[in-house]
């Protein structure tokens, strides 16, 4: 007969409380492994950033014979002529316009979707949450001609506006995390609500939408990112010079790399510094509202 202290279950929850680690010798070797190569991967990409920022304040001659050491003079000129003598501000306004109001548009459409799914009970439901995961499984290459299609039948290309319409309908992922969260959110908050003479909009605006800013916060920050980088869509949507976004500015500099070396660097750094200082500003919000659902109590 087993005593509680040869208890295997009994044991397990004891060495969780008290902090012990328990792994097999083949999880330890795959955790081994895994942490390495993201060592690796960090490290490179650590390296590539620092070579790019030390390359934007290169003459283009120093950058020539000097591509991965130390600049001998710390040159601002690269980046005088991407903000100065190209239209590179207009680019970046367009950039701001386009994933302010794409990412705006689309956290708040995917949360009040998300909170009918989570909280009414109506037919084709379960088909409807199907078909938002199945959004996730589609490649943004098999529905691109569709989308062109559309938006040259409403005179929308070529159009600030028609890339605002297509990255506010990206609210798959979006839906479902929203979706989890909701169903973390108490009923009695809202069944209170009515009891006061609160209808539906009023309840989500005033009580859901402040419980949730953590998630918000987090999709609002993934999703600008996103947007903020998106190269293919621009590409194919956006043609004009009045109308480009900076990922499509970076591409017109390094296709003329071998002219525009140390220009195209600095275009890179410029459109680097939203993301990052975002990043570092809000990760921590960003890692708890993306776990804020993950266990129901």
């Amino acid at each position: 007969m087993k005593t509680k202290e040869h208890d295997p279950a009994r044991r397990l929850i004891k060495n969780r409380r008290q902090g012990i680690e328990i792994l097999s010798p083949f999880a330890k070797t795959v955790r081994t492994v895994l942490s390495g190569f993201l060592v690796i991967y960090t490290g490179l990409i650590v390296f590539v950033s620092i070579v790019t920022l030390l390359d934007s304040f290169k003459t283009k001659t120093d950058l020539i014979t000097n591509f991965t050491g130390l600049p001998k003079v710390f040159s601002l000129d690269s980046y005088k002529a991407v903000l100065f003598e190209d239209n590179f501000l207009l680019y970046f306004s367009n950039s701001m316009i386009v994933t302010l109001t794409g990412t705006g548009g689309c956290v708040f459409l995917s949360a009040l979707t998300a909170y009918g799914i989570a909280r009414y009970d109506f037919k084709g439901k379960e088909f409807l949450s199907s078909y938002l995961f199945l959004g996730m499984m589609v490649p943004v290459q098999v529905i691109i001609l569709p989308v062109f299609l559309i938006l040259k039948n409403l005179r929308l290309l070529n159009n600030l506006l028609g890339l605002i319409l297509v990255y506010i309908s990206t609210i798959s992922m979006c839906c479902l995390v929203f979706q989890k969260f909701f169903h973390t959110i108490p009923k009695a908050l809202e069944e209170s609500a009515r009891l006061d003479g609160a209808g539906d909009l009023r309840i989500f605006l005033r009580i859901i939408i402040p419980v949730s800013k953590p998630v918000i916060l987090s999709m609002a920050l993934i999703n600008g990112i996103i947007h903020w980088n998106d190269f293919y869509m621009p590409m194919v949507l956006i043609g004009s010079s009045a109308t480009k976004t900076l990922t499509l500015a970076i591409y017109q500099y390094v296709g003329r790399f071998a002219r525009y070396m140390s220009e195209s660097m600095a275009a890179v750094v410029i459109t680097l510094i939203p993301a990052v200082i975002l990043y570092f500003l809000f990760s921590n919000q960003m890692v708890s509202g993306l776990t804020g659902g993950a266990v129901k109590e």
